[in-house]
């Protein structure tokens, strides 16, 4: 994904749009770039690199900043097409130097229409997707003689793809003209003035009135507070529906930490905590979502829960939760290939959408294709107003907060939060789990935040461990059972930040192959609470022992047997074993954060990743 961000107004644009810049960094940072308007010209930059390299790059040259610009648009890239490189970075413009560009999405014919236009004159000096689409605007805009608006709208009909945009015209600086469809795009609204970002954090400052344009949605913003909406496929008018935006400017700050990623790690006692608050009472679940389709649940042949990358761990925790709870069948599928064949989908099924931003395009697509097909989808999502939750027939915010940090954490244990909530909530409904074993797990998820504070006392064991292990260049993550989606998560969030590589096994598989790798090199970090697999789990330790392997053990505090055998153990409070992914995650996280740090590592901004991926 990208991030991009326009302004239009009385403000001088510059500073806006460099802040905003930063605040959407998260969202790609290969490259960036910005462009300025104002009477009679335009000033543009763009560089390789993150934005303080553009930053950098502005300090030399004097021009952008001698000329008061009140309109601007800018862009931070996440690669799809073309390198990252400065002729490949956003902005983009056409042949006559009169458009300029800014997009988040995929053009997925744009190669077609590339070679139309250089058939008929046009030349190219990057390798995107978005110079295309902007030089296709200037072609049927000059042929036929339209507005820029109409020659947007015509132009965006003819593509194949998604995509979100921002364009400018030089010789009309007063005008900025965005669009959407399958990528994000929110347009923030003050008097007299205009603001557009990916999301609504960077112009939060100075506006929360908010209007999220839906898939299909373009809007023409002139000075002076003049919007006119309309539909891109029929140019019918449309009427805004403003929302007010209730967010903590704070709670999007690092607070003190050095990494946004550390910051949430530590937050997880909080976020937790408010995924519970309301529906979560003594021996009570309340669910808006379930209750008013109780019907539904309660019918449910079967269950689908479709996801990506985290996500997808978690609802591998979830499937476990909802077969041993609530007795229904369930399927767990990546959206990416959920999306591609002909999955058996029925009315009366469910299928369950998870994704923390809501903007997920293989999850979306997913989404669209369970309606399509008549099953009732339920969403599992952070961010408010997002795709997934406008479109879902019922669902669940986790409440974990804006997650700024690339590696999701807090987002992971809200998320087994929810579906731990969802599968209590739907045994009890169908009478499959006792009135004994229910108490006792509502009891114990009650007083859950006390027991994470808890494990995340864990700082100096954690430093040790990562010091001894920071140069390894490979690192094997063994769980069983329950535990198993949490050493794929471990290993997951390893690689992503450390660059080290890291592979999540059952523990039992192991002797189908990975013990081939054991050696006195290979750290193997093993989950080994004390649950109802606990021996097999200590005939994996001896496995390993006896071929010379590193062991980093998670062991329930007190233990014994597994303590004796590991070179190091992280203990963690004694927990129920359909509870324990909550905790057992928890060192894996800090131990990924401790190793990429020591290695110098960007945590926040790993390399060729983004927080969401808005573009298939």
């Amino acid at each position: 994904m990208c991030g991009i961000i326009g302004y239009l107004g009385y403000r001088d644009a510059y500073p806006i749009i460099i802040n905003g810049l930063k605040k959407l960094e998260y969202r790609g940072y290969d490259s960036s770039g910005i462009a300025i308007l104002y009477d009679g010209g335009y000033c543009l930059y763009k560089t390789k690199g993150r934005v303080c390299e553009l930053e950098k790059k502005i300090s030399y040259n004097i021009n952008i900043k001698g000329k008061k610009g009140t309109t601007g648009i800018g862009h931070t890239r996440w690669a799809t097409h073309g390198i990252p490189n400065d002729i490949n970075a956003h902005p983009h413009v056409s042949n006559s130097n009169e458009l300029i560009l800014i997009h988040n999405g995929i053009i997925e014919n744009y190669h077609a229409i590339k070679i139309i236009l250089s058939n008929k004159g046009f030349t190219f000096k990057s390798k995107t997707d978005t110079e295309v689409l902007v030089n296709l605007i200037e072609y049927i805009k000059n042929e036929n003689k339209l507005s820029l608006e109409e020659a947007v709208r015509i132009s965006l009909n003819e593509i194949i793809g998604a995509y979100s945009i921002a364009i400018v015209e030089k010789s009309h600086p007063e005008r900025i003209v965005i669009a959407k469809l399958g990528s994000p795009l929110a347009l923030g609204i003050n008097d007299k003035e205009f603001f557009i970002a990916s999301d609504p954090i960077p112009f939060l400052n100075y506006t929360r009135n908010v209007l999220d344009l839906k898939d299909g949605e373009m809007a023409i913003l002139k000075r002076n507070n003049e919007l006119d909406l309309r539909q891109i496929t029929n140019n019918h008018k449309l009427s805004p529906s403003i929302r007010e935006l209730h967010i903590n400017l704070k709670k999007i700050e690092k607070g003190g930490y050095q990494y946004f990623m550390l910051k949430e790690i530590y937050e997880q006692p909080k976020t937790i905590f408010d995924t519970l608050r309301g529906r979560l009472s003594n021996e009570l679940i309340c669910i808006e979502g379930i209750e008013s389709n109780i019907d539904r649940f309660i019918n449910a042949k079967s269950i689908t829960i479709v996801a990506c990358g985290t996500s997808w761990h978690a609802s591998l925790i979830g499937e476990y939760l909802l077969e041993d709870f609530a007795k229904v069948p369930v399927e767990v599928e990546y959206a990416s290939e959920f999306r591609y064949r002909n999955p058996i989908i029925e009315k009366k099924d469910i299928v369950i959408v998870i994704s923390q931003s809501g903007e997920t395009a293989d999850t979306i697509a997913a989404l669209k294709l369970a309606k399509e097909k008549g099953a009732f989808v339920f969403g599992i999502c952070n961010v408010v107003g997002s795709f997934i939750a406008r479109n879902v027939d019922a669902g669940m915010y986790t409440h974990a907060g804006p997650e700024i940090g690339v590696a999701s954490t807090k987002s992971f244990t809200a998320q087994i939060t929810v579906l731990f909530l969802l599968a209590l909530k739907i045994g009890k409904q169908r009478s499959k789990i006792t009135n004994y074993r229910y108490k006792l797990l509502c009891k114990e998820l009650g007083s859950i935040t006390e027991k994470v504070k808890t494990t995340l006392k864990i700082d100096n064991i954690i430093d040790k461990i990562s010091i001894n292990y920071h140069n390894v260049e490979n690192f094997l993550y063994l769980g069983r059972g329950i535990n198993f989606p949490v050493a794929l998560e471990g290993a997951l969030k390893l690689k992503e930040i450390s660059y080290i590589h890291a592979e999540g096994y059952p523990a039992a598989e192991m002797k189908h192959g990975p013990i081939a790798l054991i050696d006195e090199k290979m750290p193997v970090v093993i989950i080994a609470t004390q649950n109802s697999v606990y021996e097999k789990i200590i005939g994996n330790i001896q496995e390993i022992k006896a071929r010379k392997g590193k062991i980093i053990a998670i062991v329930n505090k007190g233990d014994f047997q597994a303590s004796m055998l590991a070179d190091h153990i992280i203990e963690i409070p004694k927990i129920s074993e359909e509870l324990s992914p909550i905790l057992t995650v928890l060192p894996l996280q800090l131990l990924a954060y401790k190793i990429a740090y020591i290695r110098g590592k960007n945590v926040d901004q790993p390399r060729n990743l983004a927080k969401s991926v808005t573009v298939e």
